[in-house]
């Protein structure tokens, strides 16, 4: 195979992208942003109330597969050609070795300890002897597969607080579940009455199959699903969007309910304690990676 390496600007990343796949011949693109790694790396994220995702970055980069270096030379050369590219420029062409593709994800993913008797574990692994409580998660589509510091100190927090609190956890929201596997560990930890739900419907079925997997009962939906009051709400999201959903998150925490907050950076936490200051006091809890873990209690009724 041959990948083909262009890059657009964000207004052309949609027809660029289009022409290589359905005229053009390309078995697959992917569209990264050109600035990563750098002061001028954005996140792309939608939520409730919010515009759609852009198709791009302001500099994107397209990664594109071909069959052949001729396909991919006759691609190029007809795309380059359209009066609307005279902005997308030819990065690289280069040969892809063939390899087992499925051999080399697994490989990229082995077992993940959250505590010393927690662990995650892909289905084609074999569960440490150590491991009391085991998530059997692969990975899909959605976000969420243990290996990133947000994830993980989500799942530390409800192995750690569970003994002394899962028994209060009788209704338990994950907003912005991706595999579900926040609602999957507090499950496994004693949650019932659990709601998992994301914008994304592929994440819904991925969260609905993780958990049959994992002989879990649990309610996923979209946003709408969520129309109760919770003793614990968590959302491993992103900063922005969280502070945009304060009122709403806010509103489904039940007086006295514990509210998780990720996908927070450590320079975000006073934009986050401000924007959830009516509702509740937020601190930092955990720390990994320059990410950082905010909870906070809501005051009971007096």
């Amino acid at each position: 195979m041959i990948e083909l390496l262009l890059l657009a600007p964000e207004d052309r990343v949609e027809t660029v992208s289009d022409a290589l796949s359905f005229e053009l011949g390309a078995l697959s693109v992917s569209v990264e942003d050109a600035d990563a790694d750098t002061s001028a790396e954005r996140a792309l994220f939608g939520e409730p109330g919010m515009p759609a995702p852009r198709g791009g970055w302001q500099r994107s980069v397209l990664r594109v597969l071909f069959s052949s270096e001729e396909e991919a030379t006759e691609a190029a050369t007809l795309l380059l050609a359209q009066d609307w590219a005279g902005d997308v420029h030819v990065q690289s062409l280069t040969p892809v070795e063939d390899q087992d593709w499925v051999r080399l994800t697994q490989s990229q993913f082995a077992p993940v300890a959250i505590t010393g008797s927690f662990w995650i574990v892909p289905s084609w692994h074999e569960a440490p002897p150590a491991a009391t409580r085991v998530i059997r998660l692969d990975p899909g589509l959605a976000f969420g597969t243990g290996t990133h510091p947000t994830t993980r100190m989500c799942l530390r927090w409800i192995a750690h607080h569970a003994p002394q609190q899962a028994a209060n956890w009788s209704r338990v929201l994950d907003y912005g579940c991706g595999s579900g596997i926040l609602a999957i560990g507090a499950a496994l930890h004693g949650a019932r009455g659990i709601d998992a739900v994301d914008i994304d419907p592929a994440a819904v079925e991925s969260t609905r199959a993780n958990a049959q997997s994992n002989g879990v009962v649990l309610t996923a939906g979209l946003p709408g699903a969520a129309s109760a009051v919770y003793p614990l709400v968590l959302a491993n999201i992103l900063a922005t969007p969280l502070k945009l959903l304060a009122p709403l998150l806010c509103g489904h925490l039940a007086p006295g309910g514990d509210l998780v907050l990720a996908g927070i950076l450590e320079r975000q936490a006073d934009e986050l304690k401000a924007a959830y200051a009516p509702w509740c006091a937020l601190g930092v809890t955990d720390a990994e990676d320059g990410w950082i873990l905010m909870t906070g209690r809501r005051e009971s009724r007096s």
